[in-house]
């Protein structure tokens, strides 16, 4: 048993020793990070804090109400009990100094502010807006957390801070919103914290996440039809699987080659992993419809999932109403941890007085075994319980609609990913209104450039975005919907025509249907939606011009291409039968040829087909075609009937001839088209002109010289329309001739005609409210005599609808009633007060003002 007892102290011993050595190591580490400043790429500037001017701040900056100072206390005594309860976890982040100096619990900096911006009721615009307008200023120690904490509108106002200062403020702006969002004090990888994305994806280069999907379950079924024999070839389908193998093979071998690159380019050992001490923002499922946790990196405004390796624990949470304590194992990162407020034994809670539901307290049993000491420690959470935390000492959150619309710092921005570079720009900053530009490269050291892809906003020519391949030198404008060509997409190598164009277009809006034309030098291909006649593709071969007159002044040459064919192909109509419903119709032009093929019947492997030769038979002046039968081979599927004849053939040959003459114009102005969208677009790009809103005063010069033009006139006008009042005397003044200067018979006439015309308007409106309530009253007599006589033949929904409409009605009854009590009651005291007003009036005064 003694030796025993001393292995056991031996190897307490060693533990103790191997604990120490570490902690020893840990402390080494941090002293040679504190004195050797770790080098954070960044492009901002120094920016001294300590020359901000805080003399116009208010004076919630500057000091701590009374129960600010309660506050404090109370959390210097929490922090005294966590340190004692574990003394191996870093202080809490509770209560750093402000811009003032001033302590502050981090609570009362977060200030929930909802502001009046569309994009920014949505936690994404939330978080692209914060990472986007303010500058990253690393940490002064990557493994402490900072000393200071400032508000949020100082933030605003100097556009930049550490991770705590752009938790603080996204968090703010999400409750404001209606998030259930945290701050988060915790630990990440050395490329969340510094900001290095250069290793990582683009989140314009990712492709969406393909959903799988659930195959159908075969239904095991003693009794089924027995299934059809296979007909595949078993030839091809060893061709297919051989095929599928080595692609297979290809593939792997492919991903073994990206497995040694990604094995090249992993980031080096960092030594501080586990340590770097980052601030990110929890937004909790729940509100706001938020199906799952998550997290948001306030430096990048990107959504992690908290089973995110990049994450690495987790400290403290905390929003405007609490703090709590994270009291997980965080070996594993934060992938095990449960982010339920509410547990008291996973979440240690400071402020007990929360919405978030606690757990029972002890039983009074254990509560008699309590110490003196012990009691001491509940009443002071009994009086923690009882305290709510005081209000924000932050200023009201503000940012004008030119900051929102600038974002960026100077108005631009850069983000270095993997193999790209994207750059950001504030609208209207460029002339040609780009607004952002992605930089695709193939090699890691960014210098061969594989394509570019650009997107606009306020052009008048709704060019959204630009794909430029630099490899095979195509461009792709694409434009959203409102051009006056109705384009949609535009791929080309050059504006010039004939160098090959493939224009889209929106087919909705443009009659004929037209929804996509690829054009080069010898062809043309249309394809259309939507068509009545059951169109679908155009297709057009020219010949060689001959040789070339330019006119000077002109890009297009006197002679057009020669039209060598022209072929269209056509959908099933299903009003016609198979065998005279056109699928396919060529015209070779310089052959004179027609051939038409036509859909095919039911069962039939063939289709039936027409060849006319125009040029076969003419008359000598050429005016009218001579039908003969050699000018029309017929094959009809799987018919015995004899040909049609030849009056028929003939009729539809001419049908045929003048449908190729209205083609060769349709061709023509399809050229045409071409060529006008060509020199349409070479003008937009030359003269950008970008459009402005006219609710945006200040950028729309025009709008606001009409405002101030409307606003003049109407300050000339406001005198002459108080004269312009409707006069009440009007209209008996014009029956004695009005002057300035009445008699006194005239005055008495007017007098008495105005109040015997208001006494009739009187009776009038209260006799109309008497004939609608007699009227009523005996409609509600006749239902009521019609439900006694019908009762008993009524249904229980019948009698119910009956009830709700006599319930109606005696409502209408009674509202009539009131308000022809009403007039009667109000009728002499309108009157009264008419001849009062007439005794007053200036124009009548002289005469009455005695009477």
């Amino acid at each position: 048993m003694e030796v025993l007892e001393e292995k056991e102290e031996e190897e307490q011993r060693e533990e103790e020793l191997k604990a120490l050595e570490i902690s020893a190591k840990l402390q080494d580490l941090e002293t040679k990070v504190s004195v050797e400043q770790i080098c954070i790429p960044s492009d901002v500037p120094d920016f001294d804090w300590t020359s901000i001017d805080t003399s116009q701040l208010p004076s919630s900056y500057k000091t701590n109400s009374l129960k600010e100072k309660k506050l404090l206390h109370i959390a210097d005594h929490f922090l005294q009990q966590y340190a004692h309860l574990c003394p191996d976890r870093k202080p809490l982040f509770l209560h750093p100094v402000n811009e003032c100096g001033v302590e502050k619990f981090v609570s009362t900096t977060v200030r929930p502010t909802l502001l009046p911006y569309t994009e920014l009721y949505h936690w994404d615009g939330c978080a692209s807006f914060v990472s986007d307008y303010l500058a990253v200023e690393p940490l002064k120690s990557p493994i402490t957390p900072p000393s200071s904490l400032y508000s949020p509108t100082t933030i605003l106002k100097y556009q930049r801070g550490n991770c705590f200062d752009f938790s603080v403020l996204l968090c703010s702006m999400l409750i404001g919103a209606g998030y259930d969002a945290y701050c988060v004090h915790g630990y990440a990888t050395r490329e969340i914290c510094t900001l290095d994305e250069t290793l990582e994806l683009c989140p314009l280069l990712r492709k969406p996440q393909e959903v799988p999907k659930e195959g159908m379950k075969k239904s095991s079924n003693k009794y089924r039809v027995k299934p059809p024999p296979d007909l595949h070839s078993k030839f091809e389908l060893q061709q297919e699987a051989k095929k599928a193998a080595e692609t297979e093979a290809a593939q792997k071998n492919k991903e073994r080659e990206e497995e040694k690159v990604t094995e090249l380019e992993k980031p080096r050992r960092d030594p501080l992993y586990g340590l770097w001490v980052h601030a990110w923002v929890l937004v909790l499922s729940g509100k706001r419809e938020v199906p799952e946790t998550f997290f948001i990196n306030p430096f990048t405004g990107n959504s992690h999932s908290t089973m995110d390796e990049h994450f690495l624990g987790i400290e403290s949470v905390w929003n405007h109403r609490n703090y709590w304590v994270n009291m997980q194992d965080c070996w594993n990162g934060c992938k095990d941890l449960i982010f339920d407020l509410g547990d008291a034994i996973r979440w240690e809670i400071m402020l007990s007085g929360s919405n978030k539901p606690l757990q029972l307290l002890p039983d009074a049993e254990e509560e008699k075994e309590l110490s003196d000491r012990d009691m001491d420690d509940m009443q002071e959470k009994e009086e923690d319980i009882s305290f709510d935390m005081p209000p924000s000492w932050v200023a009201p959150i503000q940012i004008s609609p030119r900051e929102f619309e600038t974002r960026c710092s100077q108005g631009r921005k850069v983000i270095l990913y993997r193999k790209a570079k994207l750059e950001k720009w504030a609208p209207y900053l460029n002339g040609n209104g780009l607004v952002k530009r992605l930089t695709i490269y193939a090699d890691l050291d960014c210098t061969e450039v594989v394509e570019v892809r650009e997107w606009f906003k306020n052009r008048e020519d709704m060019l959204d975005m630009r794909e430029v391949n630099k490899q095979t030198q195509l461009t792709t404008d694409y434009f959203s919907p409102g051009h006056l060509l109705n384009l949609k997409a535009h791929t080309y190598t050059s504006l010039e025509p004939e160098t090959g164009h493939t224009m889209e277009f929106y087919n909705e809006a443009r009659v004929d249907g037209l929804q996509k034309r690829v054009e080069n030098a010898n062809e043309m291909t249309e394809y259309f939606v939507g068509r009545d006649d059951f169109l679908h593709v155009r297709h057009m071969e020219f010949g060689k011009r001959g040789k070339k007159i330019h006119l000077a002044g002109t890009r297009t040459d006197i002679n057009s291409q020669p039209i060598v064919q022209i072929k269209e192909c056509f959908h099933r109509n299903l009003e016609k039968p198979a065998d005279e419903d056109v699928a396919e119709r060529i015209f070779l032009i310089t052959e004179e040829t027609i051939h038409l093929t036509y859909h095919l019947k039911d069962k039939y492997i063939t289709a039936s087909k027409k060849d006319f030769f125009k040029a076969s038979e003419r008359d000598r002046k050429g005016n009218e075609i001579v039908m003969t039968p050699e000018m029309c081979i017929t094959y009809q599927a799987g018919s015995s009937e004899k040909e049609k004849k030849l009056l028929h053939l003939y009729k539809l040959l001419q049908e045929l001839t003048e449908e190729e003459k209205r083609l060769k114009q349709q061709v023509r102005q399809s050229e045409a088209e071409v060529l006008n969208i060509l020199k349409i677009r070479e003008n937009e790009e030359t003269a950008v002109k970008l459009s402005v809103s006219i609710y945006n005063t200040e950028r729309n010069e025009k709008r606001r010289q009409q405002n101030e033009a409307m606003k003049n006139t109407m300050e000339d006008e406001l005198p002459g329309q108080e004269e312009q009042d409707l006069d009440y005397l009007a209209p008996f003044l014009i029956q004695i001739g009005y002057r300035e200067k009445i008699t006194k018979g005239q005055a008495l006439r007017v007098r008495d005609d105005c109040l015997t015309d208001f006494k009739r308007r009187l009776i009038d409106k209260a006799n109309i409210i008497q004939a609608r309530f007699e009227k009523a009253v005996e409609e509600l007599q006749k239902k009521d005599q019609w439900f006694q006589e019908k009762k008993n033949q009524l249904s229980a929904e019948e009698e119910d609808d009956f009830l709700a409409r006599y319930s109606e009605t005696m409502f209408h009854i009674h509202i009539l009633a009131l308000r022809l009590n009403r007039e009667k009651q109000t009728a002499p005291q309108k009157y009264l007060a008419l001849e009062e007003k007439l005794r007053k009036d200036p124009r009548l005064a002289e005469h009455l003002g005695h009477a």
